[in-house]
């Protein structure tokens, strides 16, 4: 049984969001808000919450400040964002600031509980439509800027195929049960080739890897 904090302003987005979760996960115990303030006093109060939605624009969030200020005052609950916004550079941002998910809004109701289930078994979920999306603009930006180091090439060069494949698939945001499945190789075997990747690149998780491989042109790598 799970108990999951719904921190929206949208009455018809949290009863939405809360059919889904009764839907997929049955007798989970959801907990409402509406803006920032009572979400930060409720999640006190019920240390025992297994995640919190919290929407980016709702009041009392000032963009990410929410998010940040939220982790501080309770930071043993994972939080996702759940958001009608779909800019790569936002998603990454939450990531970085210690969301462990991003959920769009306009996202399908199966797409939805796929992600919650991601999350719940204690996975990083990033929509992959949106991260894979404007990366010629994103990189021009990365390049006049220092947001996230950038993976030095002789290290890429370290990366057998099959683990340059792998990182690809993890900078589209897939999961290891869809990089399995597209590569037709075991969950089993992804979580080791993950595992070589994040050693090699001298990364210390996932979401640095992602951050870090998101611009990168796989195919000059593969070619060899």
């Amino acid at each position: 049984m799970y108990k999951i904090l719904i921190a929206d302003d949208h009455p018809l987005f949290r009863e939405a969001i809360t059919n889904v979760i009764e839907s997929g996960f049955p007798d989970t115990r959801t907990l409402e808000t509406e803006d920032l303030e009572t979400a930060l006093s409720l999640a006190q109060e019920h240390d025992d919450l297994d995640l919190v939605l919290l929407d980016l624009n709702m009041p009392g969030m000032h963009g990410l400040n929410g998010l940040i200020s939220l982790r501080n005052e309770a930071p043993t609950v994972p939080v996702v964002i759940v958001s009608a916004e779909d800019d790569k550079q936002v998603v990454l941002q939450a990531i970085t600031c210690g969301a462990v998910g991003f959920i769009s809004k306009s996202s399908p109701r199966a797409q939805m509980t796929e992600a919650l289930q991601q999350i719940l078994d204690g996975n990083v979920y990033l929509p992959s439509d949106i991260i894979r999306q404007g990366n010629q603009e994103n990189s021009r930006r990365n390049r006049r800027s220092n947001d996230h180091p950038q993976i030095a090439p002789e290290l890429l060069s370290s990366l057998t195929r099959r683990q340059l494949l792998v990182l690809e698939r993890m900078a589209k945001g897939e999961s290891n049960k869809q990089i399995a499945y597209n590569l037709h190789i075991a969950e089993t075997t992804v979580k080791a080739h993950v595992s070589a990747i994040l050693r090699k690149l001298g990364v210390h998780n996932r979401v640095q890897a992602i951050l870090s491989a998101s611009d990168i042109d796989f195919t000059q790598y593969l070619r060899r």
